[in-house]
């Protein structure tokens, strides 16, 4: 790099040398700061080092200066993330399954680089997710932006539909048809994505995942769907539709032990009521989509959890435990 050029520079490698070299335990001295410059091939002066820093605390970054005797120099002070947040970040790339193994290494690759290489050692860190496998898919990354642009857009999209089969293969469902959707909203559940959308062929709201949407297009046809959106609350229909497996939504009452009140908040959020039943229960009423899903994460709970009311929910729920009892009767 000729020197001329290297002025016209200098302020910027000066930052990204104070940037990614210092801290308050690492500070660099101005004559430090100097032979730093000239291994790029930029001539620099304490004068002008001092004047650059005044620059770059004006315009808004703060580089202090450390006065101990045992290490004196400068620093940045102050970055876009603190180093905690920085590790919470890296600790939520590393446990998403959305991610695949090469987009978390990407990632984390780039949030090493907003701190300053002393720190960037503790952001290598490997966090223990019990069996879960990381995406394979790097394709999702991508649909996801995909769908954000038309939803902000206001158009359609178009996808294939992939399902898996008993050979752990994927297919393409319905004979690899063209669905027709506009997206209206992207919705994370159970550590997976899912677009939430008006389906054009169906005329109704639907959900897909979106790991499992091949080849999605965005459409230059306008979104349809406004009515059935207009008074959509989707934090309801998050909480009815259990695992995302549309049903129609009901109001149904449960009977709890008092330490499933954890349990049940979790699940249904904050805003519900809880009522006293007697000194070992309570009762809570909640919008669910009675489905398969719902009845096997009660199940899960065994009877510390029941349905009272309606009746006929509670019998549909007797009716889904005896046939799983029925198909494991061995003669």
């Amino acid at each position: 790099m000729a020197k001329s050029e290297g002025q016209k520079a200098k302020l910027l490698y000066l930052l990204k040398i104070l940037s990614e070299e210092t801290d308050e335990q690492h500070p660099m001295s101005a004559k430090d700061l100097i032979l730093r410059l000239e291994r790029l091939d930029i001539k620099a002066e304490r004068k002008t080092i001092y004047s650059d820093i005044e620059t770059l605390n004006e315009f808004g970054y703060e580089i202090l200066y450390n006065a101990s005797r045992a290490s004196q120099g400068y620093y940045l002070a102050s970055r876009d993330f603190e180093l905690a947040e920085l590790k919470m970040l890296v600790d939520m790339v590393q446990a998403s399954r959305f991610l695949s193994e090469k987009k978390s290494r990407e990632l984390i690759k780039k949030l090493e680089g907003l701190s300053c290489k002393f720190d960037a050692a503790s952001l290598k860190r490997t966090v223990y997710v019990s069996k879960r496998a990381k995406s394979q898919n790097e394709a999702v990354f991508y649909a996801v932006d995909a769908i954000h642009r038309a939803i902000g857009e206001d158009h359609a999209v178009d996808f294939q539909y992939q399902i898996y089969t008993p050979s752990q293969d994927q297919e393409l469902k319905s004979g690899g048809k063209t669905y027709h959707v506009s997206p209206y909203y992207l919705s994370w559940n159970n550590e997976n994505y899912y677009m939430i959308g008006f389906d054009e062929t169906r005329g109704e709201i639907r959900n897909y995942r979106v790991d499992r949407m091949k080849g999605i297009r965005e459409s230059e046809r306008k979104r349809q769907g406004r009515e059935a959106f207009s008074d959509f609350d989707i934090e309801a229909y998050t909480a009815a539709t259990f695992n995302m497996f549309a049903g129609e939504e009901k109001r149904i009452k449960l009977l709890c032990e008092n330490e499933m009140a954890g349990v049940i908040i979790d699940r249904f959020g904050k805003d519900i009521s809880l009522h006293k039943a007697n000194d070992m229960h309570f009762e809570v009423n909640v919008n669910v989509a009675p489905s398969s899903q719902f009845y096997g994460w009660l199940a899960g709970l065994g009877s510390r959890v029941r349905i009272v009311s309606p009746a006929s929910e509670a019998q549909k729920y007797q009716e889904y435990l005896q046939k799983i009892l029925l198909d494991y009767h061995f003669s």
